[in-house]
């Protein structure tokens, strides 16, 4: 008989036994024909049962079919017991389709290698030590001239690439109204050849169209934004567009769209536009850093030598960069020339949001595999209840000759039935919640972007996850199971305890892992809370921020102008100007000197605003003036509490004088006209830095106001919500003057939201994975507390007819697994303490011992213990002892 005939014989099922049955009549009636007794022919062909069991065997194949046994036997034992069974698939399709989405977020963002050529091969350089600001930290962003030079070192060893960091750039198509957003990257011309991206439409960047400033206004798009753009038009090419950023001349030809599969080099980002290096107009400058540099290291070159040739460059181009410079104080300058450069593998690219978001998803990885092992936990237990109930079935397989393998197998096919039903319920809680996480990570008016394929790796992963699940809750009540010993159970004495004993156990590895994560959910809770509840200094009540752009940049009255016409429309109360908004996350900082000191170690951050731009964002002024009219830059300035303190130290500044180093190298005078009270400059995290504000007005060695290009409008409305005037005021900045567009509208509110979103993030789903495993552990309570009753009736009645007390008999019901809740509280405990020097840097001013840090898991599980044990006491309670007795 052929293999195929004996694996499809396994599901034939009846079919195959009717044919089994024929066959054997046949025979018998063949025999008959012969002249033989019919009888006599049955007795020679042997017992038909085993005729039928021998001719079984020989046509299928055993295994498979002892497999397919197992599978209905085990589908039917799911059926019987719906409750259980949608309760396990439940918790476990919750536990699984949590870890598979944060495999798909941490697959996109660090796993997942860029779709080029050898991108094992892919380097990134950055470089750490002391800033200008004489902290320490890291960088990975060049100056162009540097770069070049280190092409050129390289050049037998690598192939250095220069790409930009993506940013989201006013793109104008057809007239000057139609302004929208693109995701906008600066690349070398030579970076889709090297990593073998081939053209989708037209043609890329080639070498040729990267070597002179200004010359190549040449643009590709990418397959994405072609594709949600222009709806794949092949008559894209040629085309033409204005890219409102650092370029020279802005209008670029569309001259190709790159391959799908590239979408840049960024992971969180998809670019929308490529534009070549050189179109930049920072590639001459030496002090302007604002890319990143990407090696293609050549086979077999030695990486430590080709880093130090790199280092040698930097510091030799540093070196001569800073040579002449006298803005700096001598512990700066040795601080920054001493400089160590780093060659990290980048087979993924490399990204902000990587950095910021690596611990973060690292931390989400342990608390859904946290959820995961309590509900494999939670299952394992309910597994081990109902084999204590199949424990006479189980006796008696064994006592006709069933093998422990086989009872192995019948109770693990059973475990990867629930399994794979759990597995594809997960699937569809991975599929949305993904997507639903990345929405989460950044502001509206710049999402992320990352690509979360369902492809082979996801598949692959959820497939070894629920193996993992199936060894995790299945292998031990499957061995236990199979460990029976027949005679013992058939004369009813199965003892019960050893299999409390490994539940107990279980539950105390729940409420451990419970502990962990409600003891992370609360630092994380506590983060966000303690941030995003930070004074700021400033007010954000009905401020609606106006990022607006000129083309061309236009003078500082103009914009004067706008801004008059701004306070004319109905629902406005107040207009000011500033450079950038508050906590908008950039800066402009310098050193400065005090009565003719050298240049300052610690540097003062500086914002350009206008009149009445305090009273805008309710800042009070502690003592001086405001800005006028007439004032201009850089004779008058106001400082902070912070750098009244740090540089002038002085209880009363007003009228104190310094000097700031200018980008020309000239020196700048400044005289403080007044102190307000500090606000935040830049980001929340931060410690208060001192800030100098200074007039936006600037007039230029001509006597002309220096023209500004870009421009924060600050509006006060009388409405509480400020985004009602957006659209309005939109429109009338455009009318106001003709060149101004606002190119980003969004509150003051939202700008400091954004301040959170990670700690928002990270408080929101381990708030959620912490219900999620108290929940699963208060199941897990109630299951072994009710079996532990059910167990142990005859004992309880027993003890109630002999008079033993309700809290007697509350105790002894409650007693083991109390003890588990404290072994497992103690142990959680540990692990908490263990684990926040892994998340320290995710947390804000919270600490592990404090009372409410450690109060919450301890007071949650205690109620989570109390409820899930008043159904199992109320039950004992109503045990009735003559019943009881009667059996006995």
């Amino acid at each position: 008989m052929s293999l195929w005939s004996r694996i499809s014989n396994v599901f034939r099922g009846e079919c195959l036994n009717r044919d089994i049955e024929e066959e054997f009549e046949a025979h018998v009636a063949e025999a008959v024909e012969q002249g033989r007794d019919p009888e006599e022919a049955r007795r020679a062909l042997g017992a038909a049962i085993r005729q039928r069991q021998e001719s079984h065997d020989v046509r299928v194949i055993g295994w498979l079919d002892s497999l397919r046994a197992d599978l209905v036997f085990g589908w039917r034992q799911l059926k019987r017991n719906k409750v259980t069974s949608a309760a396990a698939i439940l918790s476990l399709a919750l536990a699984i389709g949590a870890c598979t989405s944060a495999f798909r977020l941490i697959d996109a963002l660090l796993l997942r290698p860029l779709p080029v050529k050898h991108p094992e091969r892919l380097y990134v350089l950055s470089r750490y030590g002391m800033g200008f600001d004489n902290k320490p930290g890291e960088w990975d962003s060049w100056a162009y001239p540097c770069f070049q030079l280190m092409r050129a070192a390289a050049k037998d060893e690598a192939e250095l690439i220069a790409v930009s960091y993506v940013s989201r750039t006013d793109i104008t198509y057809k007239t000057d109204n139609e302004i929208e957003k693109a995701n906008v990257q600066y690349v070398s011309g030579w970076l889709f050849p090297t990593y073998g991206i081939e053209p989708a439409l037209g043609r890329l960047f080639t070498e040729n169209d990267d070597l002179k400033p200004g010359a190549a206004p040449y643009a590709v798009l990418s397959y994405d934004y072609w594709t949600r753009r222009f709806g794949r038009d092949p008559h894209v090419i040629g085309r033409t567009l204005h890219v409102d950023d650092r370029v020279y001349g802005g209008v670029f030809e569309i001259i190709g769209v790159s391959e799908k599969k590239f979408t840049g080099t960024e992971p969180g980002t998809l670019v929308d536009i490529f534009v070549p290096t050189m179109m930049h107009n920072g590639v001459t400058r030496n002090d302007w850093t604002w890319f990143r540099t990407l090696a293609v290291v050549s086979p077999g070159v030695a990486i430590e030598p080709l880093r130090a040739k790199l280092e040698a460059v930097s510091h030799a181009f540093e070196a001569q960069r800073l040579s002449g410079e006298t803005g700096l104080s001598q512990e700066t300058l040795k601080n920054v020339l001493a400089n160590q450069v780093r060659m990290e593998p980048a087979p993924t690219g490399a990204s902000g949001m990587q950095q910021e978001y690596s611990h973060a998803l690292a931390a989400l990885a342990v608390l859904v595999l946290m959820v995961l092992l309590i509900a494999c936990a939670n299952v394992a237990n309910l597994m081990t209840a109902q084999a204590a109930a199949r424990a006479r079935e189980m006796a008696l397989r064994v006592s006709i000759g069933a093998g422990r393998w086989r009872l192995v197998q019948m109770v693990l096919v059973e475990s990867i039935l629930l399994a794979c039903l759990a597995a594809a319920s997960g699937a569809l809680f991975a599929w949305w919640s993904a997507p639903f996480v990345v929405s989460m990570i950044n502001p509206p008016d710049n999402p992320a972007r990352v690509i979360l394929p369902a492809d082979w790796r996801v598949l692959g992963f959820g497939i070894a996850l629920t193996l993992i699940v199936v060894l995790l809750f299945g292998l031990l009540p499957a061995l236990r199971a199979s460990s029976v010993k027949p005679v013992s159970i058939l004369k009813g004495g199965d003892d019960p305890h050893s299999r409390q004993r490994m539940m107990h156990g279980m539950i105390a590895l729940q409420v451990a892992f419970c502990f962990l994560v409600l003891f992370v959910a609360g630092l994380f809770v506590t983060t966000f809370e303690r941030l995003s509840n930070k004074s700021t200094g400033f007010s954000t009540e009905r401020i609606l921020l106006l990022e607006t752009t000129s083309r061309p940049a236009q003078s500082s009255l103009y914009w004067d102008q706008v801004a008059d016409h701004l306070r004319s429309v109905p629902g406005v109360e107040r207009v000011s100007q500033a450079s950038w908004a508050l906590l908008k996350g950039v800066g402009w900082n310098d050193s400065i000197s005090v009565n003719g000191g050298p240049p300052s170690v610690d540097l003062a951050y500086f914002l350009s605003v206008s009149p009445g731009f305090l009273e805008t964002m309710r800042i009070p002024l502690l003592a001086g003036r405001d800005f006028r009219e007439g004032d201009l830059y850089p004779n008058a300035a106001i400082v902070n509490e912070t750098f009244a303190r740090k540089f002038l130290n002085d209880a009363n500044p007003v009228g104190r004088a310094f000097v700031k180093a200018s980008d020309d190298g000239s020196r700048e005078r400044m005289q403080v006209i007044g102190v307000m009270r500090d606000a935040y400059y830049r980001g929340l995290r931060e410690p208060m830095l001192p800030v100098i504000f200074t007039p936006i007005h600037n007039m230029n060695k001509n006597g002309e106001m220096h023209p500004l290009k870009s421009d924060t409008f600050i509006v006060r409305t009388a409405s509480a919500n400020p985004m009602a005037l957006a659209s309005m005021l939109r429109q009338d900045v455009a009318k106001a003057r003709s060149g101004f567009h606002v190119s980003n509208v969004r509150t003051q509110l939202e700008l400091n939201q954004s301040q959170t979103i990670r700690e928002r993030l990270l408080a929101t789903l381990a708030f959620f994975f912490g219900a999620v495993a108290l929940l699963l552990a208060g199941v897990g309570l109630y299951g072994v507390l009710n079996y532990s009753v059910q167990q142990r009736e005859r004992e309880i009645g027993i003890r109630m007819a002999l008079g033993a007390r309700i809290g007697d008999v509350a105790r002894r019901v409650t007693a083991g697994i109390a003890f588990a809740v404290i072994v497992g509280t103690i142990a959680g405990l540990a692990l908490g303490m263990a684990s926040v020097r892994y998340v320290e840097s995710l947390l804000y001013e919270v600490k592990a011992t404090d009372a409410n840090v450690l109060a919450v898991p301890c007071l949650t599980i205690l109620l989570a213990v109390v409820i899930a044990a008043v159904p199992a006491v109320l039950r004992a309670l109503r045990i009735d002892p003559v019943a009881m007795l009667r059996v006995e």
